[in-house]
C-alpha cells in the first residue's frame, strides 16, 4: 500500500478522502489540521463515518515524516509554498491543490495574490497537474500544481484548439459559472445562503486570480500570447461548474475541423468525453465525478466558436485530478478510485 498525507480539513481534503476510501492500492495515513486538531475527520464530515475514523493532527512535518510516500497540500494560497520545500526535503512527493505552484511568473502570483513568493525557485520545477496537457512530465514530477476549477474548465476545452492552430488568439471570452462550494467552508457574508440562494451575481471581474492561469496555460498551448477575457459567476448550487468560451475561427478554417480536432486530441482519453452533435452539458451529468463533459457550437457565417464544458469544481476541478495526479506518480492505473460516473439526479 502507497501511504499518503493530507493537509488541510476543508471540502477538497473531505473529496480526497471520500475518494481515497475506494482506491486498492493507496493508504491515507494522516490528516493534518489548525482549527481541528484532536477531532476525528468524520466529526467534522458525518458523511465519512464507517470511511475514515482519523484524528486531525497538528500541522507540523514530524507527523508526516516517514509515514507518507505523498502528501496533498489542501490549504489556502500562501501556505503551501512554506511547507512543499520542507516535504520535498524529506523525500515525500507534494501534490498541491492550491494556487502557490500553478504560475511560472513569481511577479504575476505577486500582483493577484498580494503576497511575495517565498519559493521562486520552485515555480519551474513545479509541474502543472492537468494529466492530458502534461501526463509524461507528471509521471516524473516531484511537486505538482494542481489546477484550479475554473482554469481546468476553459483549458480542456481551448488548449487543443489553439494548439492545432484553429482560432483566432486575441478575442477570446471564458464565461464561468460556479457553485457555492468553490468559496470553501470557512464562513462569508458572500456565501450565506441568503445572499446566494435564488440570485446570480458575477465577481472577481477582469480581476479575478485564475484570469493568469487560464491566459498562461492556453498561451503555452497556442505558442504565443493570448488576449482573453475571463468572467466567473455565483450561482445557487452546491458543485459544478459550466464554462461557455468564445472564439473566432482563422480564416480559411473549415469549422468541421473544430470537432475533428477535438475528437482527436481526446481520443482515447477516459475523462474528457465530446458530446454528440447538438448536446449541450449540464453540471448535473458530471456531479460527483471526475468527468469533463465538451459541447460544441461553431458558426459558419461569423466564424464564431463556441465550447461548453461542465466539471465538478471540487472532484474534476480539484480532489478527482489530485487522484489523478497521484495515480501518475505512483505507476497506478490512472483511472483507479476515480473512474464512477457522476451521480444523477
Amino acid at each position: 500500500m502507497h501511504k499518503v498525507g493530507i493537509v488541510g480539513d476543508g471540502y477538497t481534503a473531505a473529496e480526497l478522502l471520500r475518494i481515497l476510501a475506494l482506491h486498492p492500492a493507496v493508504e491515507v495515513t494522516t490528516v493534518l489540521s489548525t482549527e481541528n486538531v484532536g477531532r476525528r475527520i468524520d466529526e467534522i464530515y458525518p458523511h465519512l463515518t464507517g470511511i475514515c475514523d482519523l484524528s486531525c493532527e497538528e500541522s507540523q512535518i514530524k507527523n508526516l515524516s516517514g509515514c507518507c510516500e505523498a502528501v496533498f497540500l489542501a490549504l489556502p494560497h500562501g501556505v503551501s509554498m512554506d511547507m512543499a520545500p520542507q516535504l520535498l526535503e524529506a523525500g515525500m512527493k507534494v501534490i498541491d491543490l492550491g494556487a502557490d505552484f500553478r504560475l511560472k511568473d513569481a511577479t504575476l502570483y505577486e500582483n493577484y495574490y498580494e503576497l511575495s513568493h517565498a519559493q521562486p525557485g520552485l515555480l519551474e520545477e513545479a509541474v502543472y497537474g492537468l494529466p492530458e496537457l502534461y501526463r509524461e512530465k507528471i509521471k516524473t514530477a516531484r511537486l505538482i500544481a494542481n489546477p484550479g476549477c475554473f482554469p481546468t474548465s476553459a483549458i480542456v476545452p481551448l488548449a487543443p484548439l489553439l494548439k492545432a492552430g484553429l482560432l483566432e488568439t486575441e478575442g477570446l471570452v471564458i464565461d464561468s459559472k460556479s457553485g457555492v462550494s468553490g468559496a470553501g467552508r470557512a464562513l462569508k457574508q458572500s456565501s450565506h445562503f441568503c445572499e446566494v440562494n435564488e440570485g446570480l451575481k458575477a465577481y472577481g471581474v477582469g480581476t479575478h486570480r485564475h484570469g493568469p492561469e487560464i491566459a498562461q496555460e492556453l498561451s503555452f498551448a497556442a505558442g504565443c500570447e493570448v488576449e482573453m477575457v475571463f468572467t466567473p459567476h455565483l450561482v445557487p448550487m452546491n458543485r459544478g461548474i459550466l464554462t461557455t468560451c468564445y472564439a473566432r475561427l482563422r480564416p480559411g478554417i473549415k469549422p468541421q475541423a473544430v470537432r475533428e480536432a477535438l475528437e482527436d486530441y481526446y481520443r482515447g482519453e477516459r475523462f474528457i468525453k465530446v458530446l454528440p452533435r447538438e448536446a449541450v452539458p449540464n453540471t448535473k451529468w458530471v456531479y460527483g465525478s471526475n468527468y469533463v463533459h465538451l459541447g460544441l457550437h461553431v458558426n459558419p457565417q461569423s466564424r464564431r466558436v463556441i465550447v461548453v464544458s461542465a466539471i465538478d469544481n471540487l472532484n474534476r476541478g480539484a480532489s478527482g485530478q489530485a487522484v489523478q495526479n497521484l495515480n501518475l506518480i505512483l505507476g497506478q492505473p490512472e483511472h483507479e478510485a476515480i473512474a464512477g460516473a457522476g451521480v444523477y439526479p
